[in-house]
């Protein structure tokens, strides 16, 4: 775990590198989207210098990373506040959003694949590869959109968008039942595709693992199906799916932009589309640094649960 964690830094230190250098070399200059096009010279220079723009790449490059190393990420272009500060104002909705939608589709995608791997060639596995192949199949903007207009406008049996009621005063259990019934067509959205391929992770590995010499060994001691199939098949079928599901933590986050947007859903990935727009590269710099991390401890956390599900595995 000690070297697993150190691999972590240099990782670290190389994102944020790159992520620095590219949004630095991207068309556009900070200066024009804060104080306009309609200034002169003299202001902008000003403003350059306030916010540090006139140095050289590589000079700013050292300074955010002392800065970074004391916790200090800048302060916003727009908000005139430490971006980290602007961040973690979002980054619980984005948290609530993205592990819904990890439980979601870890839950049902282990559900439905081992009912179509016990069921194989019956008509619940035509199903539910029918199933699996439409959410592969369906971008995610898309399912939005079409979840709008179905559940939402149509039959209105959700909210349109937004994370709470506008005006609700509601609080303890009201307030969390609002907030549940605003994050079920979202979080069903940004879980579809990471269902539909854990669903058929789960139904190709268990399919194999019920053929197996050890599972006829453990019917053959007359233990019940169900141990059968949940302890001696489901367990060595969940190798491979805990590596998509930790490898996918960063297309949950990547996703979540979109489904922010199309759900004005109040998290990160509306405030990286806004901070985009604007050049406000220390709030940018902030989400890469937290979606970077997060990341990389997903596939941390992975590495170490792979290894606990089969103690062959080692880590050097």
């Amino acid at each position: 775990m000690a070297r697993r964690l150190l691999q972590v830094v240099p990782a670290a230190a190389g994102i944020v590198t790159l992520a620095f250098v590219l949004v630095h070399a991207a068309p556009g200059e900070p200066v024009l989207a804060l104080a306009g096009e309609f200034g002169d010279a003299a202001y902008y220079d000003d403003m350059r210098a306030r916010f540090g723009l006139d140095r050289p790449v590589p000079e700013r490059l050292l300074t955010y990373f002392a800065r970074v190393l004391q916790g200090d990420f800048g302060i916003s272009y727009v908000h005139g506040r430490p971006a980290m500060d602007v961040i973690l104002e979002r980054l619980p909705a984005t948290l609530l959003l993205t592990i819904a939608a990890l439980v979601l589709s870890t839950a049902l995608g282990l559900g439905l694949g081992t009912l179509a791997a016990v069921r194989r060639g019956g008509i619940a596995d035509l199903g539910v590869s029918a199933l699996v192949l439409g959410l592969f199949a369906a971008p995610v903007f898309w399912l939005g959109q079409l979840a709008i207009l179905g559940l939402a406008y149509a039959l209105g049996w959700f909210p349109v968008q937004g994370m709470t009621t506008p005006g609700s005063d509601a609080t303890g259990l009201a307030r969390l039942a609002d907030v549940a019934r605003h994050l079920v067509l979202p979080a069903t959205v940004l879980a579809s595709q990471q269902l539909a391929a854990v669903a058929r992770l789960t139904r190709t590995g268990l399919a194999h693992e019920l053929e197996s010499d050890h599972v006829r060994a453990a019917r053959g001691k007359g233990l019940p199906e169900r141990v059968v199939v949940l302890r001696h098949g489901l367990r060595r079928a969940l190798l491979p799916v805990v590596t998509v599901v930790g490898a996918r933590v960063g297309f949950l986050l990547s996703g979540a932009v979109v489904v922010e947007v199309v759900f004005a859903w109040p998290g990160i990935g509306r405030l990286m589309l806004s901070s985009l727009a604007a050049r406000d590269l220390p709030v940018l710099m902030g989400l890469f640094f937290i979606v970077a991390f997060t990341v990389l401890i997903a596939n941390l956390l992975t590495d170490l649960l792979y290894a606990r599900l089969d103690p062959r595995i080692r880590y050097g």
